[in-house]
């Protein structure tokens, strides 16, 4: 089966991004202070996005940023003992921060469990939320994203990739195969 999925333009993705910061606007209204972070690769490149979409929208907002690698904390690491490792920027404590969670995909949930084992090395959040731009679904663990740009289905062998416009203003999505 031939998945109908094949690519979003960057004025979609916007859309999307537009739509889950407005979503986690209107969940956090008296919040005066968020955490967003992104794991890292693409995640980061999403967190972004909406970061820049918060704070013109909400300006006293006090909005924390940082990426995050989960490299060595994937219950896969015996099958690649060499992961591939970028960096981890975490500016300040997470304690009793509401913390936003961001990652481009979400399929099998191990990635975020990952993500939040590696959370806790930086403080204990008050609260933790999952922003992603896809969900694949295909769950493995009882992991689900508060915030959702859009639920797609794929074959196994196809995969997502999101990638920086040429002009380096916004993101745009292609399916690619293994």
């Amino acid at each position: 089966m031939k998945s109908a999925f094949t690519h979003r333009t960057g004025e979609q993705v916007q859309t999307m991004v537009d739509s889950m910061a407005d979503a986690i606007l209107r969940d956090h209204q008296c919040e005066s202070r968020l955490a967003l972070v992104g794991i890292q690769q693409k995640g980061v490149l999403l967190a972004r996005a909406i970061h820049q979409k918060l704070q013109a929208t909400r300006s006293d907002l006090q909005l924390v940023f940082g990426e995050l690698d989960v490299g060595l904390y994937r219950d896969d690491l015996s099958s690649n003992p060499a992961p591939v490792m970028n960096p981890t920027m975490i500016p300040e404590s997470l304690e009793d921060a509401v913390l936003i969670l961001v990652d481009d995909v979400i399929q099998s949930g191990r990635t975020i469990r990952a993500a939040l084992d590696a959370i806790l090395d930086f403080g204990r959040p008050r609260r933790i939320q999952l922003a992603v731009l896809f969900d694949r679904g295909q769950r493995q663990l009882p992991i689900q994203p508060d915030y959702v740009g859009e639920a797609v289905e794929l074959e196994p062998e196809e995969f997502i990739i999101l990638k920086t416009l040429e002009a380096g203003s916004g993101l745009e999505v292609c399916l690619t195969q293994k």
